[in-house]
């Protein structure tokens, strides 16, 4: 497993940059002028942001008031003996719980367990794994389907659901068999 843990690892460091020159590369061959396609992108970006602004305040004061009114805790302790039913440890559930309503929460959460776990410890691991490979189910319906005015979001709910729970399942098991 040392050996996958080292592969992974380099992987994980020539991602990024392989994707930038990847861009780049693709948009020399389809003679496309890359950085005014940037600029206008963040032009766009910015626009939606300013957008999307009232819908973010609502969501992260809902999410405060959840956290700092323990209902957080509550849950996790209720929860505790499922998880532990699949080798996920009570420690993992605050991300588990806050990774579909925030990204910031989610990281937050995440920079918390790492500190006082270790990011080589099977706990930091396994949050980061759940952090990137869920998805702020919550936040996406309340924040860009309220920016376009979608009220009715027919199979998005239960198809975010399903899929966040998914995630969490796959980043348990993933993340104790290669590190458990």
């Amino acid at each position: 497993m040392k050996n996958f843990v080292d592969i992974v690892a380099m992987i994980s460091v020539l991602a990024i940059p392989a994707l930038i020159l990847f861009i780049i590369i693709y948009g020399a061959v389809k003679k496309v002028k890359i950085y005014e396609a940037f600029v206008e992108g963040a032009k766009e970006g910015f626009n939606i942001g300013v957008r999307i602004i009232p819908y973010l305040v609502a969501m992260l004061v809902a999410i405060g008031i959840f956290r700092a009114g323990g209902a957080m805790e509550l849950l996790s302790k209720l929860l505790s003996p499922l998880t532990n039913l699949i080798n996920m440890p009570a420690e993992a559930l605050p991300m588990a719980i806050m990774r579909p309503l925030s990204g910031s929460g989610a990281l937050g959460v995440m920079a918390e367990t790492i500190k006082s776990h270790g990011p080589d410890s099977l706990i930091g691991r396994m949050v980061a794994v759940m952090m990137g490979s869920g998805e702020t189910t919550f936040y996406v319906l309340a924040v860009y389907f309220g920016s376009v005015s979608i009220s009715k979001t027919r199979q998005a709910v239960p198809a975010g659901i399903v899929a966040d729970v998914v995630g969490i399942f796959m980043s348990v098991w993933i993340v104790n068999l290669i590190f458990g």
